[in-house]
């Protein structure tokens, strides 16, 4: 059964550096992207996406620079800072070990009496 998983919050943030480590993209790019790397699960909206990538320049996580896109239009890319890199090692990191402790906690059986 095929279904959009619900972005839990502040995960967006996490999703976005992941997409642009991959390599320097546009907006438009980075949701295309994410969609891709979740197996089409996460579909982000526009009205989301745009405000995260500003805070995330804002905070120094991402950069800016303006290029041409694959439809010969200018756009505005993003590429990762090396505090971006380090943010997104310690959100990976943070982020593995939630999942770890709930899939202990949804495995944990009754116990017989």
């Amino acid at each position: 059964m095929d279904y959009e998983a619900e972005l839990l919050p502040g995960t967006l943030d996490l999703l976005i550096l992941k997409a642009v480590s991959i390599g320097p993209l546009h907006g438009y790019g980075v949701l295309l992207r994410i969609g891709q790397i979740s197996g089409r699960a996460l579909l982000i909206q526009q009205g989301a996406l745009y405000p995260a990538l500003f805070r995330l320049v804002r905070q120094g996580l991402l950069k800016t620079s303006w290029d041409k896109s694959e439809n010969n239009r200018r756009a505005k890319f993003y590429e990762l800072t090396s505090k971006g890199r380090k943010r997104l090692r310690e959100e990976t990191d943070g982020w593995n070990r939630l999942v770890a402790a709930i899939a202990s906690a949804l495995a944990a059986q009754p116990q017989e009496t």
